[in-house]
């Protein structure tokens, strides 16, 4: 698939129990249903979105920023009932520099259930094979023990901690760092 094909329709990947497809402005409603939630974004932001129409500006800017090729946005969508499950984009996007980091927001329902093991793999797969990237990044607040615990199961390397980068209104949370190279990537594939 070429560069140019990806940025015409965002492409659709498929797993057995998900779908990942391009995200419309047609699911900010169903978005902001789980988006809002201050539980399901404690590791993301301090400040989930307030109102209907915030989430449809953020699903607009990141259509914006896909046709600027900075990002790709996804819904993740359950495909035996047709639910949105989650949001993932790889956004940071630079084809120059070649790399992206990962995005990714599950519904409080499916938190822990596999979602990220069933489609991270592709995820990469699209990334480094597809996209062309040598980097992706995974970054995540301190703590978020479950998203570290994926990223290390898949191979990304820890880099480090950004010390308090960002703050909720009342503490200052660390970020950690996590990266995985295409060089790492081919040699998983390599050794099955």
């Amino acid at each position: 698939m070429s560069i140019e094909a990806i940025f015409t329709t965002i492409p659709r990947l498929v797993t057995e129990n998900y779908m990942l497809r391009g995200i419309t402005l047609d699911d900010a409603a169903e978005l902001f249903s789980f988006v809002s939630d201050k539980e399901t974004m404690k590791f993301i932001t301090p400040h989930p979105v307030q109102t209907g129409a915030e989430m449809l500006e953020i699903v607009h800017m990141q259509l914006e920023r896909y046709d600027d090729r900075k990002e790709i946005p996804w819904v993740i969508v359950n495909n035996k009932n047709g639910e949105i499950v989650g949001q993932f984009h790889l956004h940071k996007l630079n084809l120059w520099h070649k790399k992206a980091e990962l995005g990714v927001i599950i519904r409080k329902e499916y938190q822990n259930n596999g979602v990220m093991t069933e489609i991270l793999r592709p995820i990469l797969a699209f990334g480094f094979e597809t996209l062309g990237l040598n980097r992706i990044v995974g970054d995540t607040f301190a703590g978020n023990t479950g998203s570290e615990k994926i990223l290390k199961k898949y191979g990304f390397t820890k880099e480090g901690v950004m010390r308090q980068t960002d703050f909720d209104g009342e503490m200052f949370h660390d970020t950690v760092v996590f990266s995985m190279l295409r060089s790492e990537y081919a040699a998983q594939l390599k050794q099955g």
